[in-house]
């Protein structure tokens, strides 16, 4: 067990820049649209002149790519496998975004061993380029990986919509990361809204059941209202900030941006791609042995 972490121990001679903001945006549940947040919000804060990755974190089903009209010649797996480097399988999306690929359909992806995940610390500790801020697409549920991720990143966006299962899950994600893993401040954006009274609302129907019942803090992030030009953006391939920069849900995505760019960035463990990548490994030595 050492040895194989002793291989990837070159992650902290990693040379460090600037601190890099390290965001996982995640839901309890799927079918919320946290996958196009996810690419809308990477769009605006490229557009506000950061230098932003995004990293599709969901190894079995990923569609980053779909949503962005892109097609990887290599992802993840090809990481893995040794055959490329992160820096090879970078994916140039619109505004200058980075998107990392995962791969889609294959079952191994999704259950990647302590071994598996030593490789991608390697990868990553060769990882060359200069980010200000990190987006981590996670999937849906709250299974070891997703966990995993989240814990690993700075801020946690928590994505939820006008739906009874969708809190109840999102509760169950915070729950869960809160009385296991002591993580006590989530940030909230509610999607798919008629208003943003009613995404005020939800978010407030949430903070009722966590103050009540867990140690945490909640911080609303904003209302993504529901507008059909997001779902003509997704039949053309296309970010909605690029399609249609000016219709509601674009409007809102930017004002969420804008939030997210005036969080103050930590440069304690976390705060570097290295430390991000390094607390996932040793989550999951800690579950291999366990």
């Amino acid at each position: 067990m050492h040895n194989q972490f002793d291989q990837a121990s070159g992650i902290r001679n990693m040379k460090k820049t600037n601190p890099v903001r390290v965001i996982a945006i995640t839901s309890g549940k799927g079918g919320v649209g946290k996958t196009n947040l996810s690419v809308n919000l990477g769009l605006a804060l490229s557009e506000m002149g950061r230098r932003v990755a995004l990293l599709d974190a969901d190894m079995g089903l990923a569609n980053v790519d779909v949503l962005l009209g892109l097609y990887p010649k290599f992802n993840l797996s090809h990481v893995l496998k040794g055959e490329k480097t992160l820096d090879e399988i970078i994916v140039q999306g619109p505004s200058g975004l980075q998107v990392i690929p995962a791969s889609s359909g294959l079952q191994h992806m999704s259950d990647l061993s302590t071994v598996e995940q030593a490789a991608i610390i390697r990868a990553f500790s060769d990882f060359n380029q200069d980010l200000d801020v990190l987006i981590v697409d996670t999937a849906a549920g709250i299974s070891p990986g997703v966990v995993n991720f989240a814990r690993a990143c700075q801020e946690i966006v928590v994505v939820v919509c006008d739906e009874p299962t969708s809190l109840t899950d999102a509760y169950a994600f915070i729950k869960l990361l809160n009385r296991d893993y002591a993580l006590n401040r989530f940030n909230v954006l509610t999607n798919m809204v008629r208003s943003t009274r009613q995404g005020q609302a939800l978010f407030q129907k949430l903070t009722r059941v966590t103050d009540r019942y867990l140690d945490v803090s909640l911080n609303f992030v904003g209302a993504i209202p529901y507008d059909d030009s997001l779902r003509k953006a997704v039949q053309q391939q296309n970010p909605v900030l690029a399609s249609y920069p000016n219709c509601p849900a674009s409007l809102a995505l930017k004002n969420a941006a804008r939030q997210i760019n005036s969080w103050p960035i930590k440069t304690q463990a976390g705060g570097y791609l290295e430390f991000f990548v390094e607390r996932m490994i040793q989550y999951g030595a800690h579950e291999d042995v366990a």
